[in-house]
């Protein structure tokens, strides 16, 4: 079976069990009421994050032999790059999910923000630094 069509079923797989199993893990706030025409850009945008997320399992269990057969000076920063990388796609499925299950709570939503936003900056950051020192050579 040739890799994308593998890649394609474990975000299915991965991806549409997340989307059904959102709210129910992070019941959603009673503060969060959107109206019948916000409601399909929601669940859209859920969708969406929810075959990243499966998407990002995908690329985590494919990607770990490149990360493995990387050279032994590229180890450390290829290691670091694949973990930011699938930090950057499947994080976005618990992040909404806490957003709308924490509804206004102002501490929630500090929290939220370090333990997503600050990551999310870092693991961009990690990034950039490993294109940048990959193409300098």
């Amino acid at each position: 079976m040739r890799t994308w069509i593998k890649l394609l079923l474990i975000t299915l797989i991965v991806g549409i069990p997340a989307f059904i199993l959102g709210p129910i893990i992070w019941t959603p706030s009673p503060d969060i009421k959107p109206t019948p025409v916000q409601l399909p850009f929601f669940m859209f945008l859920s969708l969406i994050e929810s075959l990243l997320f499966g998407f990002g399992i995908a690329a985590m269990i494919y990607g770990w032999e490149f990360v493995r057969n990387a050279p032994a000076q590229a180890k450390s920063k290829t290691f670091a790059a694949f973990i930011s990388l699938s930090w950057l796609l499947i994080s976005w499925w618990p992040h909404d999910n806490a957003h709308i299950h924490n509804g206004m709570d102002a501490l929630g939503l500090l929290y939220i923000d370090y333990i997503f936003h600050m990551t999310l900056m870092i693991a961009s950051l990690v990034l950039v630094y490993y294109i940048y020192s990959t193409i300098k050579g």
